[in-house]
């Protein structure tokens, strides 16, 4: 028995530059602790994440490690982004979320002070 439901297929992800600059051009954004949250509406009927980590952050074993973090947390809870939305998730310098849990504690946050101020 395959669980699929636990699978994060590549349709999910945002991969070319153009997506990346559309939602960087249309998106709201929302900023946290040594990152920020991008989202702007896609005609799809799921959400999309993509994952900017500056250079300055480390060296690529640690900002690679951050990505595979990140896309693990979005993974086990897509219920806590923005439904329909394409999302890029910036990462700076200081960022210091370590683990998924870390990570979602953060977003959580964040999302629910979006939805109180608007």
């Amino acid at each position: 028995m395959v669980m699929k439901r636990f699978t994060l297929p590549k349709a999910c992800l945002l991969r070319k530059k153009g997506e990346f600059d559309r939602v960087y051009r249309q998106g709201r954004r929302l900023h946290g602790k040594g990152f920020s949250l991008i989202f702007a509406a896609n005609a799809m009927e799921y959400n999309r994440l993509g994952i900017s980590v500056q250079k300055k952050t480390g060296r690529a074993v640690d900002r690679n490690r951050i990505k595979r973090i990140i896309r693990e947390a979005f993974r086990l809870h897509r219920e806590v982004f923005p439904d329909r939305k394409d999302i890029v998730l910036t990462v700076r310098p200081g960022f210091s979320l370590r683990s998924p849990a870390d990570i979602l504690a953060a977003i959580t946050g964040l999302m629910q002070k979006f939805e109180q101020v608007g």
